[in-house]
């Protein structure tokens, strides 16, 4: 059920991509491409990767795409998983929790310390089902982001 995704994923991890975007009414901030997809998970040196949840007759229907993080605290890495998507016909048949359960498991095998993520606080179906893994919102965290104009502004201000 699920597969550490190939190159030949890319065209429908970046639909689902785009499926998740819509989802979460933010669709015109899907800017990644195909390629730019292909290069983070499988260019010469990978920022990214990536599995896929399947069914039976090998039909794609959800992804995990993650990364390294590390703990300075804890001194090992972890995985942040950046999007976790389960095509809506295709949830509650144990491919989320599938993905989930993979990724926990690379951690336990390599030694990392942490499976991280992040959800909308409206999203209170997704919010459940985390809950029910046992996972905790880290309610004393609040997430901040620089973009686009006040990224370029704070980048190209002096040192």
């Amino acid at each position: 059920m699920i597969r550490t995704a190939t190159p030949a994923d890319v065209p429908v991890i970046h639909a689902m991509i785009r499926e998740l975007a819509e989802y979460e009414k933010a669709l015109d901030e899907a800017r990644a491409t195909e390629e730019q997809l292909r290069e983070a998970l499988f260019g010469e040196r990978p920022a990214a990767y990536a599995h896929i949840a399947e069914t039976e007759d090998g039909e794609p229907v959800g992804f995990a795409l993650w990364f390294l993080n590390f703990s300075t605290w804890r001194g090992v890495h972890g995985i942040y998983l950046e999007d976790l998507y389960v095509r809506p016909d295709r949830r509650g048949g144990g491919h989320g929790k599938a993905l989930l359960t993979e990724l926990a498991r690379i951690c336990v095998e390599r030694g990392y310390e942490r499976l991280e993520w992040s959800v909308l606080d409206w999203n209170e179906p997704s919010i459940g089902f985390y809950r029910s893994l046992g996972a905790l919102p880290q309610d004393e965290w609040t997430v901040f982001r620089l973009t686009d104009a006040a990224l370029g502004e704070l980048g190209a201000s002096p040192r």
